[in-house]
């Protein structure tokens, strides 16, 4: 059984559960409470180095990364030197992430773009993630029929949210165009092996539609790896690990900048 598959399990059970605790229809009733989102897009419409930093706390290939350090100081430490927006995790067994944490972020960042990563299969997902604050969500292809992709897209745009879409390879990519998506992501991760490669990125650009920001995904440690792949089409940068394990996240990503601009 692949990690995907695992997760899906985990995440299909969980929200079984927590649609017991809280109904669809008390989330939707919650709506109109909360704030309208952003546009998370907008933020990589131009080139450069615009870098959505992740706070992260363990992964499935990592194991624990960071457990010693708060979220919402994580989240703040970010902001400070320099990410143009967050990706809050908020799948709890496998990344030890927690819905809590993007919306306490949310309540001490209120104009930060904030991604909810994680693995969403059931629109009431989508509703959890306007409830806590989020300006984007997270689509993976790999994990869904393509029929509930599209509802799924559909259904975040309606709430207000834009979805990232990510892809892995050349046959998501286009089953991903076919959505006409505002902001695409393509993951350099490998989900048998779990191991990154910086070229799928650089293979998939050429194949994305015209018009879309890209955002790359995984495997990014060095300022020259962000430069490569801006020189590939890439606006926005997805990184977490790398920042997270030396245990001075937001330090981290102001040398990795500084490091990206000399390069």
């Amino acid at each position: 059984m692949s990690v995907l598959t695992k997760i899906a399990t985990a995440t299909r059970a969980r929200i079984a559960h927590e649609k017991t605790l809280l109904p669809l229809a008390e989330l939707q009733a919650r709506l109109s409470e909360t704030r309208q989102p952003q546009d998370f897009a907008a933020h990589f419409s131009q080139p450069g180095f615009q870098v959505i930093a992740e706070v992260k706390l363990a992964s499935p290939s990592q194991g624990d990364i960071a457990p010693q350090l708060s979220p919402t100081e994580v989240a703040a430490d970010y902001l400070r030197h320099g990410a143009t927006a967050l990706s809050v995790l908020t799948e709890p067994e496998f990344f030890k992430g927690q819905l809590d944490y993007l919306s306490t972020i949310r309540a001490a960042q209120p104009q930060a773009p904030l991604l909810m990563k994680d693995f969403i299969l059931d629109p009431y997902q989508l509703y959890q993630a306007r409830i806590a604050g989020a300006d984007a969500c997270l689509l993976i292809v790999a994990m869904l029929e393509s029929s509930v992709l599209k509802e799924l897209h559909a259904q975040a745009l309606a709430l207000g949210l834009t979805p990232l879409v990510e892809v892995h390879n050349a046959e998501e990519l286009t089953q991903a165009a076919s959505l006409k998506p505002r902001l695409l992501g393509v993951n350099n991760r490998d989900l048998k092996t779990l191991k990154t490669r910086l070229e799928t990125s650089k293979e998939l650009a050429p194949l994305a539609p015209a018009g879309v920001p890209l955002i790359c995904e995984s495997g990014l440690v060095t300022g020259q790896d962000l430069k490569q792949a801006q020189s590939w089409g890439y606006h926005g940068f997805l990184i977490g690990t790398s920042l997270m394990r030396t245990g001075q996240p937001g330090q981290a990503l102001a040398h990795l900048l500084k490091e990206a601009h000399h390069a």
